[in-house]
C-alpha cells in the first residue's frame, strides 16, 4: 500500500509498504477521508531529529474509514461499515490502517463524513476540558484560533463563561472566533496581547488561560494573561523540546498549570462519543472551520499549507482515492 514516512526533520514522502495483516480483536480500516492537525505538523516540523526516520504513516490520526475486514468476535460492527477511528500512533496516513476493535466508533447518520470525522479532534478538547476549574462567569483567554481554539471556544460557551477572548496572529482565523462562541477578538499582530486583555477585562485579566497553540511565544504569553491566582490550561503541544520559560512570572502569580494529552485514554472514549452527538444533533456547524481539500496524492503540499496557515487555511481535509485499493 501506499503511505507518507516522515524520514528527516521536516522531510516526507510517499513510500510503498506491506499492508496490516488482520489479527484478532483489531479491524482492518481502508482509509477514506483525514484531516490535519497541529500535532501533525509538530511531528513533522518539530521533534528531536533522533526520533527520525518515523514510521510509515506517519503522520496522520483524524481519520474516518471503511472495515475492510475484522476480526472481532461479538462486536456490532461488519464489513463495509464506515467508523471514526482513533489512532494514537498517528499512522492512519496511508490507504490501510489496522486498529484495535476497541477504537473504531460507529458514525451516526445525517451529517457529511468530513463533518463527523472533526469529532476527533471536539473529543479531544472535551476532555481537555474536563480538566478545568469552574469557567462560570470566568473571563478566558484562549490564545491560537485554529479548530482546537474554535472548539474550546464553542465548549467555554457551553460550559458557561463569562467572558471568551480569542487570541490569535492571524485574521482570517479571528473572523471565525466570534461564530464559534468567543465574545471578544484580539489579533495581537497588530496589538499588544496583554494590553489588549486588560483593556477588555477592565484591568483584570483573565481568570483562565488556554493555550492552544504550542507556539513558544504563547506558551509564555498565557502567563502574561491570567491574573494572579489564575489557572493554565497548556493544550497546544510544544513546538520545541525544551521552551524558555517566564518561570519567575509564573511562581510570583502563584499560578496553576495543567498540561494535556492522550486524550485516547478517556475510558471508552466517552469524550469522542459526546463530539460526535454534538455534531450529528447540530448543535454546532463544523462547516466554516473546513477550508481546504486535498487528494491523497498532494498531501505533502496540506502539510506545508497547514503549517503556514496561508490562503484561510484552517482545517484541511485529505480525500482518499475511492475504489476497493484505494489506487
Amino acid at each position: 500500500m501506499k503511505a507518507v514516512q516522515i524520514l528527516a526533520l521536516g522531510h516526507a514522502e510517499f513510500v510503498e509498504t506491506p499492508k496490516p495483516e488482520l489479527k484478532p480483536g483489531y479491524a482492518l480500516i481502508r482509509t477514506h477521508r483525514l484531516s490535519l492537525c497541529g500535532s501533525d505538523v509538530g511531528m513533522l516540523h518539530h521533534f528531536p531529529e533522533e526520533r527520525y526516520p518515523m514510521l510509515p504513516g506517519t503522520t496522520g490520526h483524524e481519520m474516518v474509514g471503511y472495515i475492510e475486514a475484522i476480526d472481532a468476535p461479538g462486536s456490532s460492527f461488519k464489513a463495509g461499515d464506515i467508523t471514526l477511528t482513533l489512532v494514537p500512533d498517528h499512522r492512519a496516513m496511508a490507504e490501510y490502517y489496522l486498529a484495535p476493535i476497541e477504537n473504531v466508533l460507529p458514525l451516526p447518520p445525517g451529517k457529511l463524513v468530513e463533518e463527523l470525522l472533526q469529532a476527533q479532534q471536539l473529543g479531544t478538547v472535551i476532555y481537555a476540558c474536563k480538566t478545568l476549574p469552574n469557567v462560570i462567569g470566568k473571563d478566558v483567554a484562549v490564545i491560537g484560533q485554529g479548530s482546537a481554539g474554535l472548539w474550546f471556544n464553542f465548549m467555554l460557551r457551553r460550559l458557561g463563561a463569562g467572558r471568551i477572548i480569542a487570541l490569535d496572529l492571524q485574521a482570517h482565523r479571528l473572523r471565525l472566533s466570534q461564530f464559534y462562541g468567543a465574545t471578544d477578538t484580539v489579533h495581537n499582530r497588530e496589538v499588544d496581547g496583554v494590553t489588549a486583555v486588560a483593556d477588555i477585562t477592565n484591568g483584570r485579566l483573565a481568570d483562565i488561560v488556554v493555550e492552544a497553540s504550542g507556539e513558544i511565544a504563547a506558551i509564555n504569553l498565557a502567563v502574561d494573561l491570567v491574573k494572579d491566582d489564575g489557572h493554565i490550561l497548556q493544550f497546544g503541544v510544544p513546538r520545541s523540546l525544551e521552551v524558555p520559560y517566564n518561570y519567575r512570572h509564573f511562581f510570583f502569580k502563584r499560578l496553576s498549570l495543567k498540561g494535556m494529552v492522550y486524550a485516547t485514554r478517556d475510558p471508552g472514549h466517552a469524550c469522542t462519543h459526546m463530539a460526535l452527538d454534538l455534531i450529528a444533533s447540530g448543535a454546532t456547524d463544523v462547516a466554516p472551520m473546513i477550508t481546504h481539500h486535498f487528494p491523497f496524492a498532494k498531501v505533502l503540499e496540506a502539510y506545508e499549507l497547514h503549517r503556514t496557515y496561508d490562503e484561510g487555511a484552517i482545517k484541511i481535509v485529505i480525500e482518499m482515492p475511492e475504489g476497493e485499493s484505494n489506487r
